[in-house]
């Protein structure tokens, strides 16, 4: 019997059940040694093994982690064989930066160099190793200097081992049977461009990352196919579909809703299949986001919280519009685990927030290290009730 989206349990709990009783793998890639970096490599080798991990003699297309070793002055990538490998750049810096800007400057190009999810920068100091973390949200926290090489593998395998396990949906089917009414769009999504607009002046649209600029052809082509995104933008917003001639794939009592696509201008909203998708649903049989789209369109895939906003949209009836946002409100309540955006673990951690909140249909939670997810009737309801309290400044552990 093939389960409806509506009868698999998709909370935190349930995803993270699921995740943990999978088995797990993991392998080395050197292409860098040294004693330091041996030291955090090995340590993290051993403490996989101790927490169950069977370890591959080399990367494979079976692989779930690989501990991608880099040389810091001149990265190379690691070009998984498929998308849920899970790839840690690991380089050795002479010292580690504390300061979250000049960790991003640093880091955020090894990451993106070597193709990884995760860049792990570490360096020696009188007192222990001192190890940092970059993530592709542009999160940054570390563990260490002070514990013996133990106590630092253990720590730092207890951050990467939740965001390592986790299952992307990034997939996107796209279906051209969009109604000609609605190649133009409605008023949901002019008022995305509105949205959009607002953010921009209020500075919570981050430059997207230069990509291009660092990345050859061949590797945009291996970034795209791996996690959908052309480019590194932030932030976004959709609208719950409000026609009743689009009904929900597969399941036809699920949420329809217009989203902002990936790696666009989010200031500038305005093309149906190019800036905005609509999201007819969740196929969880195939892990993949259906859209219809207008023929005869050059389409960008939805943006990758796509599972996210369907996820509360699907619980709450009465959220008309979500808005999520590289910028954060005081007091508010984040998730425990910075999970990569694009995972069931992120969208489930967040839907459970959204749920526990006084009002679902109103609520505003925190996404750790990295932003806010904020429910509303409408785009224009999230501005009004909290626009100006939004400061674009993340705080970070």
């Amino acid at each position: 019997m093939v389960l409806a989206p509506s009868d698999i349990d998709l909370t935190a709990e349930a995803v993270l059940a699921r995740a943990t009783d999978a088995a797990q793998s993991f392998a080395r890639n050197d292409l860098r040694t040294g004693p330091v970096l041996e030291r955090l490599v090995a340590g993290l080798t051993a403490t996989m093994r101790d927490a169950g991990y069977t370890q591959d003699p080399a990367p494979g297309s079976e692989t779930n982690v690989v501990l991608h070793a880099i040389d810091a002055d001149a990265a190379r990538p690691f070009r998984r064989k498929a998308a849920p490998t899970f790839v840690i750049a690991i380089a050795e810096l002479p010292e580690v930066p504390d300061d979250r800007g000049d960790l991003l400057r640093v880091g955020y190009p090894l990451l993106v160099r070597a193709l990884a999810n995760l860049c792990v920068m570490v360096s020696d100091t009188p007192t222990g190793l001192a190890v940092r973390f970059v993530t592709l949200e542009q999160g940054v926290y570390g563990v260490g200097p002070g514990l013996t090489d133990d106590e630092l593998a253990q720590l730092v395998f207890r951050r990467i081992e939740p965001l390592a396990a986790s299952q992307l949906v990034i997939a996107n089917d796209f279906v051209t049977d969009l109604p000609e009414h609605l190649w133009s769009g409605d008023d949901q999504t002019a008022q995305m461009l509105r949205a959009g607009r607002a953010l921009e002046a209020l500075d919570l649209l981050p430059a997207p990352f230069p990509i291009a600029d660092i990345l050859d052809k061949r590797d945009l082509r291996h970034v795209d196919l791996l996690y959908g995104i052309g480019g590194l933008s932030y932030g976004n917003v959709s609208a719950r579909y409000l026609g009743a001639d689009m009904h929900g794939v597969p399941d036809p009592d699920g949420p329809v809703y217009w989203m902002s696509a990936s790696g666009v201008d989010k200031a500038d909203l305005r093309l149906v299949g190019e800036h905005i998708l609509l999201v007819r649903g969740f196929d969880p049989e195939r892990e993949t986001m259906v859209l219809s789209v207008p023929p005869d369109v050059k389409t960008r895939r939805v943006s990758v919280d796509a599972i996210e906003h369907w996820m509360i949209y699907r619980e709450h009836p009465d959220v008309g519009a979500i808005l999520h946002v590289h910028g954060w409100i005081d007091g508010t309540v984040s998730t425990e685990i910075n999970f990569p955006c694009g995972t069931l673990q992120l969208a489930a951690s967040v839907a459970d927030l959204v749920r526990a909140a006084p009002d679902p249909s109103r609520a505003v939670v925190g996404l750790r290290n990295h932003g806010l997810t904020i429910t509303g009737h409408s785009l224009d309801d999230i501005f009004d009730r909290v626009g100006a309290a939004i400061v674009p400044r993340v705080p970070m552990e």
